[in-house]
């Protein structure tokens, strides 16, 4: 039979050639090299190293009978604590009415896409599946420039630029910052300065704020401090309390906004109905906090940020052109001072790159290509996470706990970490 003709593979256009997320995707090919017996280090997926901490484990323990429907928007108690927790994080007056509940922001995401109609502004380079969702759903996506120089960040001047030719058109601001994949984030100035033309333009804008407590300073700042009007936060348990397969995450609305927030329930209702009820009662740990939680993200920002600096320091040394992060766990090196040299290996992509960085010494990272840039851009973005995050916890709390972590640090507690390095250093020098 010809699948072309046969109308039972009419599959949505929209969907037709997209690829599976690329962060997944490098998971599955590292977990399937590793199971061939490859000795591959993990720089793909931008999974949190840490354990989730121990008393939201025991909260879920406490509530895994809980079997129930819960309400649509989520459960009453977890939508106080979250509301608490942004009150007391950016000095907000968030009533629970304002939070919606879903199974990962990812999600969250998507529906907000569906219930708001209007174009999605995007600054390159941005997390691999903003884009493709935008897609899938059949919005118009626009990518902002940024540059190097500025630390591929938004300025309220590129903003301006594209909203002004139109500026009635509906429009949704995707900022994420601390960033993936740069690990940069943002000043108070520049954040007051995009959103004053958010304001202006009255654009819905979208923080993603997922890595927010991993900023290393701890002094992450929302730009809903300046727009609150129009800004929804995105959060959730996946990048600061470890807990990516639990799938929660949470969008914070403004009062203003709360149609489009009834309207993301309706969705909600006829597709998921309700977030996984045991989750959502042990997530109220989580996001009440306390002196326990208090010290786990003191300590792993403590850890993310001498290993941040560790691995931007080797990779300079390298000859890579890299941005220092200030907060998650990516870095995002730019390699054109090698173009000729890989150009003689017939690598000219940044997926060609990647390719043959993997099947030469196991180093698993990601291209360019998937964060919004052309093919030829020779950057990538790694994450450094395949490390024991348990042990480098109780290291930098016992031993490092009166004394500054270090690269003594780094090796004794990420050792592989080190080891891709070394690997980097030894190919790139081969060239």
């Amino acid at each position: 039979m010809d699948i072309q003709t046969d109308h039972r593979y009419a599959i949505n256009l929209n969907v037709r050639g997209i690829q599976p997320s690329a962060t997944l995707r490098i998971n599955e090919l590292s977990n399937q090299l590793r199971a061939e017996g490859r000795d591959i280090v993990k720089l793909g997926l931008g999974q949190s190293p840490f354990p989730v901490p121990e008393r939201v484990v025991e909260a879920l323990r406490e509530h895994a009978q809980e079997k129930d429907y819960l309400p649509v928007k989520g459960l009453k108690a977890l939508r106080e604590a979250i509301a608490g927790y942004i009150n007391r994080r950016e000095r907000m007056g968030c009533k629970w009415e304002d939070v919606l509940i879903g199974p990962g922001s990812k999600e969250l995401l998507f529906m907000l896409q569906l219930a708001y109609y209007g174009d999605l502004l995007i600054p390159r380079p941005s997390w691999v599946s903003y884009a493709p969702q935008a897609r899938i759903i059949g919005r118009s996506v626009h990518w902002l420039p940024t540059h190097a120089e500025n630390n591929w960040q938004l300025t309220a001047e590129e903003l301006d630029i594209i909203c002004r030719d139109d500026p009635s058109r509906p429009r949704i601001l995707i900022m994420n910052y601390p960033s993936n994949p740069t690990g940069c984030t943002y000043t108070d100035d520049q954040l007051l300065a995009i959103a004053n033309v958010a304001r202006k333009y009255k654009l819905i804008l979208l923080s993603d704020e997922i890595y927010g407590e991993v900023h290393f300073e701890g002094k992450h700042k929302s730009i809903a401090r300046y727009y609150p009007e129009g800004t929804i936060i995105s959060t959730g348990l996946s990048k600061w309390a470890g807990a990516g397969g639990w799938r929660l995450g949470t969008f914070i609305f403004p009062p203003e906004l709360r149609p489009l927030q009834d309207a993301m329930a309706i969705i909600a209702s006829e597709t998921y109905t309700a977030t996984s009820a045991p989750i959502q009662h042990a997530a109220i740990a989580a996001f009440t906090g306390g002196e326990d939680l208090d010290e786990y993200l003191k300590q792993s920002r403590r850890v993310l940020k001498v290993v941040g600096e560790y691995l931007h320091r080797r990779l300079t040394a390298m000859g890579a052109v890299v941005q220092k992060p200030e907060g998650a766990f990516y870095l995002f090196p730019d390699f054109s001072n090698f173009r000729d040299a890989l150009a003689k290996r017939d690598i000219k992509t940044s997926q060609a790159l990647c390719q043959s960085l993997l099947e030469d010494t196991g180093v698993a990272i990601l291209p360019a290509s998937d964060f919004g840039f052309v093919p030829d851009h020779l950057a990538a973005r790694l994450a450094f996470v395949d490390f024991d995050g348990a042990e480098a916890l109780r290291l930098a709390g016992d031993d490092y706990a009166d004394q500054d972590l270090d690269d003594d640090f780094v090796k004794q507690a990420c050792p592989r970490l080190v080891k891709a390095m070394d690997k980097m250093e030894q190919w790139l020098t081969g060239l």
